[in-house]
């Protein structure tokens, strides 16, 4: 074992992860031989079988997951070193592996673009998916960051508030809704409400409002996409639960427009967090002062510009 290398490291992880030696070559930008020779000479090194065939896919042997757990580890450790002597010098750099649910995707730009403009040497990782999956990949340590509507109960981490987060009723401009005086919640649940599905920020966030109001949550139809969901809202086929951010170009271009109605948006918060207990890498840890100090700034500006194109004068997001 004293000659491995982080090449070989790399590989069992990767193929451990995709379950697959072409998509893990495909990934490292090398050939399938050449991921299949870095396993094998790691197996002959461990001294037994790392992965074994099932099916069409590679998966681990018990000597693989230690093998891969101890990979992870003594990979990050090297990338952290890395970031330590950059600091020294005092160059922000390093990979800054961030995730986050797929509202916040649209909030991402602004928070991103200035921070790494004024840290060129600093490379991105971004995933984005549903709430499951980027609790699963912080579990994991696969990010450092991550950024969603309510810390979740799963995973102990130190999370802190850096923006308002407004979700709204939204409708085709035509729907018969935009014209009705004094509209309620019974006008919104008999008109086929689509929502997101369970787990999901505008989800939990939609379920609490019914729920207050004493309301049952009773849904027109589930849909796991935003994208979705705005089509089939825009046609004309019911009313939708969405974030205001993620409806930002539907609203510019007169495709979908917010419910005319008492309390909309609804408001939440913005929350980044990492793994409690654990230290994370120099540029994660100056991104989330970032995001803490200037996300709500930076956030608001989109937020106002917003409102401003739809004729409301709206909240202060700044």
């Amino acid at each position: 074992m004293y000659h491995a290398n982080f090449r070989q490291l790399q590989s069992l992880l990767l193929v451990a992860r995709h379950e697959s030696v072409s998509r893990a070559a495909d990934a490292m930008h090398l050939t399938q031989p050449a991921v299949s020779l870095q396993l094998r000479t790691l197996e002959e090194m461990a001294g037994m079988p790392l992965t074994r065939k099932v099916g069409r896919n590679i998966q681990l042997t018990a000597a693989g997951e230690v093998m891969v757990d101890f990979s992870e580890r003594i990979l990050r450790l090297w990338e952290q070193a890395t970031d330590e002597l950059a600091a020294l010098q005092g160059v922000t750099s390093g990979t800054l592996r961030i995730g986050a649910v797929t509202t916040a995707e649209h909030l991402l730009p602004p928070l991103l673009v200035p921070f790494t403009l004024e840290r060129p040497d600093v490379r991105l990782k971004l995933q984005v998916g549903n709430r499951n999956e980027m609790i699963s990949l912080l579990g994991k340590n696969e990010i450092d960051l991550a950024i969603m509507g309510t810390p979740p109960r799963e995973l102990r981490t130190n999370a802190a508030k850096f923006a308002r987060h407004p979700m709204a009723f939204v409708a085709s401009p035509s729907h018969p809704l935009m014209k009705k005086k004094k509209l309620t919640l019974n006008d919104v649940m008999a008109a086929n409400l689509l929502v997101r599905e369970r787990g999901s920020g505008t989800r939990t966030a939609v379920e609490k409002l019914l729920r207050e109001a004493g309301h049952a949550a009773e849904f027109g139809s589930e849909v796991s996409s935003n994208e979705a969901i705005k089509r089939m809202v825009s046609a004309g086929l019911g009313v939708g639960f969405l974030s205001v951010h993620a409806c930002g170009l539907e609203f510019e271009a007169g495709l979908l427009a917010m419910l005319p109605m008492a309390q909309n948006p609804v408001e939440a918060d913005w929350h980044i967090m990492h793994l409690s207990g654990q230290a994370i890498p120099k540029v994660a840890a100056s991104f989330q002062d970032f995001v803490i100090e200037n996300g709500q700034d930076l956030v608001g500006r989109e937020l106002e510009g917003f409102y401003k194109q739809l004729g409301r004068r709206g909240k202060s997001y700044r």
